[in-house]
């Protein structure tokens, strides 16, 4: 059985933490910190916890894991640590199913705390061992606050289960963590949670999974986010003892964790304690006991996996204000998508009231049934007293003919806007299904006009043509109309309002439009300048016109709401980015200030090699 030299070998490690120890007696051990930093995390955390990606956009996924991940880490790992720089260090166990972290974990604790067998997933809750003298500091919640203490082994992965060792040095705590390639959800999640509340991740691997993906993806985050790291390449053939662990060395330098001390356990039998034998763990023991004892080298530890912690923070946050711009420049789009859709169908109702449309067809027969159309259009040229005369006998006793041109009215307006609202409603649907976010808060009944719309269509016209009648009476107490008008009903000179609202170019109709009809308003108009001057006409038709149009938007824009209603619940706050970022660059200027990472801060004890160990 072959077992590895003394963790000293490596030159400088041990003995140059000692030294260094030394001369930092007397001093916080937790190091300068700067008095900006907890207040900096403090206000990101908030900043972090506004945001949200509720569209669904190819962004939006990512951005909540990362924002669940970051503040996850704020609460279990920064901000508790951050207050106790001098608490025990945790080393955090971690690595693929069956690598033997809970038989590494017992034999280095010389008991059996942890759960190991054959069945798996075998750690099913997360175990933390550490000296009677730290385990104050561990009940008390601050790191890992989620998790509900418990002196019993559970099954639930939100216990964390607190065992005291005597055998494991005071200055030091190991927390066993599930697999993190287990096949239970929950667990896998639960592993990234405790890595990421680390001071220290001591990797487990073996010789027959060291080059498997999964750990290498963690590893690689614990280098981006500068975790200070230790490997145990377990469960080794002696025969391939050299090849393998210089296999995994090499893996490791190409990919900048060549510093990461690396400890071969070989192949061996276990006890009737299920624990390994003393002289395979020994070099381990050894290096954490040195670890342990010296104050220096812990706080060196400490310090610099926080600062990288710490560093992380800025482009991950840097990338969640983007993404949280990213929503609100979606649900911008979105809703310009609709509005368009919505403002094209108020222009064509406006063009509507100007082309003559609206005037063809049941409207035109109606109206010249109503005034009667040749002796009618015979008086154009004559007094317009004897018009006025034409007009009264036209009206007189005739209250069908009147219904009849006013339902007409009614009926081609109402089909102008079911056309308008059907063909917006369709554009926006169409625009939102283009759109990612969009697509994913349609429903089929959004392509047409609600189910209402033709009710409140009709409605709508109806209310306007009462309102029409009501201008026309308010301008009818005038005196100079009393007079000139006693005979006149008001509802057959409210009906010739509304065909003068229908008519083009501010009544003057060309050529064209008197060949297609729309010369009948000529009639309205001569009429209503007879009785009410011809500044009066226009501000009559104006004002009937653009209370048309505003009941009409109105009209449209409860139709659009149907898709910003949509948007509104689900719109992130617009002024979510910019907190983001300005409380990422307090929380890296304050780093900077700290001094956590100093260039002559003590390393970690060295592993033996390979090669020391040969010789």
């Amino acid at each position: 059985m072959t077992t590895h030299g003394d963790p000293a070998a490596r030159s400088g490690s041990p003995a140059v933490a000692a030294r260094t120890g030394t001369e930092d007696a007397g001093k916080d051990p937790s190091g300068p910190t700067g008095d900006g930093l907890p207040a900096a995390l403090t206000g990101l955390r908030a900043a972090i916890g506004a945001a949200r990606f509720p569209l669904a956009l190819p962004s939006a996924e990512s951005a909540r894991q990362i924002g669940a991940s970051l503040t996850a880490q704020l609460d279990d790992y920064l901000l508790p640590r951050m207050a106790r720089l001098d608490a025990p260090l945790l080393v955090v166990v971690g690595g693929s199913t069956g690598a033997g972290k809970s038989t590494l974990v017992n034999s280095l604790v010389q008991a059996r705390v942890s759960a190991a067998g054959v069945l798996r997933p075998t750690t099913r809750s997360p175990v933390l061992v550490c000296n009677p003298a730290d385990s104050g500091w561990f009940r008390q919640g601050e790191l890992l606050p989620g998790l509900t203490r418990t002196n019993e082994p559970s099954e639930d992965p939100g216990t964390l289960h607190l065992v005291t060792a005597p055998a494991l040095p005071a200055g030091l705590a190991f927390l066993d963590a599930p697999d993190i390639d287990s096949v239970v959800d929950a667990n896998r999640a639960l592993a990234g949670q405790l890595l990421a509340a680390a001071d220290l991740w001591l990797f487990v691997t073996t010789a027959a999974r060291y080059a498997d993906a999964v750990p290498w993806e963690l590893l690689h985050t614990a280098r981006a986010r500068g975790v200070v790291i230790a490997m145990v390449l377990d469960r080794v053939p002696v025969e391939a003892t050299d090849e393998v662990a210089a296999h995994l060395a090499e893996m490791l330098a190409d990919q900048g964790l060549g510093a990461a001390p690396l400890f071969v356990l070989p192949e061996t039998w276990v006890d009737g304690q299920g624990l390994l034998p003393d002289q395979v763990t020994a070099p381990l023991s050894t290096w954490f006991a040195r670890l342990a004892g010296d104050a220096g080298a812990r706080s060196a530890v400490v310090r610099q996996t926080l600062d990288g912690a710490l560093a992380a923070l800025h482009p991950a946050v840097a990338g969640l204000a983007d993404a949280a711009d990213e929503q609100v420049a979606a649900a911008d789009a979105l809703d310009e998508r609709v509005r368009a859709a919505y403002r094209g169908a108020e222009r064509t109702v406006e063009q509507g009231l100007k082309d003559g449309r609206l005037l063809r067809g049941e409207v035109l027969a109606r109206w010249q049934e109503f005034v009667g159309t040749g002796e009618f259009f015979r008086t154009l040229e004559a007094r317009i007293g004897r018009l006025r005369d034409r007009l009264v006998s036209a009206v007189t006793g005739r209250p069908a003919p009147a219904a009849e041109l006013r339902n007409a009215i009614e009926s081609q307006l109402v089909t102008l806007l079911r056309g308008v609202a059907a063909e917006a409603a369709e554009n926006a649907y169409t625009g939102w299904r283009a759109h990612p976010a969009g697509a994913a808060l349609l429903d089929p009944p959004l392509a047409h006009p609600a189910e209402d719309f033709p009710a409140r269509a009709e409605r709508l016209v109806r209310d306007w043509q009462r309102g029409v009648l009501e201008l026309v009476r308010a301008e009818g107490g005038d005196k100079r109309f009393v007079a000139r008008t006693a005979s006149y009903a008001v509802n057959a000179t409210g009906l010739a309002v509304m065909i003068a609202v229908f008519a083009s170019t501010a009544f003057i109709p060309t050529g064209l439009e008197v060949a297609t009809g729309a010369g009948t308003t000529v009639a309205a108009q001569a009429v209503l300048q007879a009785i009410f001057g011809d500044q009066a006409v226009r501000t009559l038709a104006n004002r009937a016109r653009g209370d048309l149009l505003a009941r009409v938007r109105e009209l449209l824009d409860a139709e659009a709401d149907r898709f910003l209603s949509r948007t509104a619940a689900a719109r992130p706050a617009a002024d979510v980015g910019d907190p983001l970022r300005a409380a990422g660059d307090r929380v890296e200027d304050a780093r900077r200030r700290s001094g956590l990472a100093t260039a002559d801060a003590p390393g970690l004890p060295a592993a033996p090699t390979p090669e020391a160990e040969a010789r």
